[in-house]
């Protein structure tokens, strides 16, 4: 099973070395990290770990990883498997292992790395963070019939899969978009534990303000009713 990581980045350059070196080489092929318009170092430290760059200037992180989706179907020899991964170290990525073992025991097309059923560190999942995890999760199941216990960034799905659920959001719905179409798709899917921790770099881009809490929870809410309205 061939599997590719895909590690959307905005500003990462501390982050990132600490999230490359973690990745247990020998379940993977090779490491992407999308530039999504960084400002600082972080094109430098990803090459200088030896992760191939890819730029998507346009920001947003459904944007990062459609770029990567673009780049990884057009490969000679594409992926079976792409994983994906943040580049601020909350996930670990030492648990890439139980994250890819349903898909090659072909038990699923889709993992998602449940948060919510792993160990937390103290304060890494917030109060708001959580109630808009319960909250989507409970729509989901309602509206669609899954059962999610989180919209965690930590997933791998087959590349086949990828293609035919045709993901179209560029930016906060990327995550629960796939989740929605999988599951209108019949896709099998499946939840592991994952560990998650505070970010390494600081506070997060979008959790820690109010406005990139409310941002992202309209959009996730937004993407949830949308496709509950098409056929």
């Amino acid at each position: 099973m061939v599997v590719d990581v895909v590690i959307p980045a905005l500003n990462e350059a501390i982050t990132l070395p600490l999230v490359l070196r973690a990745i247990p080489r020998e379940l993977i092929r090779d490491v992407y990290v999308v530039d999504n318009g960084s400002t600082d170092a972080t094109v430098e430290v990803a090459l200088k770990h030896g992760a191939t760059v890819l730029s998507e200037p346009v920001r947003g992180y459904g944007a990062a990883c459609q770029r990567a989706t673009a780049h990884l179907e057009q490969l000679p020899n594409p992926p079976d498997v792409v994983a994906y991964l943040d580049g601020d170290f909350a996930d670990d990525p030492t648990e890439l292992a139980q994250l890819l073992e349903p898909l090659a025991s072909d038990r699923a097309d889709l993992v998602i790395g449940s948060r919510t059923r792993g160990k937390n560190e103290p304060g890494a999942l917030t109060l708001q963070q959580r109630a808009g995890n319960l909250l989507a999760t409970k729509l989901i199941r309602l509206l669609y019939g899954q059962r999610y216990t989180d919209l965690g960034p930590f997933r791998a799905i087959r590349l086949t899969a990828l293609r035919t659920i045709a993901m179209r959001d560029r930016g906060y719905g990327w995550t629960v978009e796939m989740q929605i179409k999988a599951a209108r798709a019949g896709l099998r899917i499946c939840e592991v534990p994952v560990c998650y921790r505070r970010r390494a770099g600081g506070q997060s881009k979008v959790s820690s303000t109010v406005r990139g809490t409310l941002g992202a929870s309209y959009k996730i809410l937004f993407t949830i009713f949308r496709y509950a309205t098409t056929s």
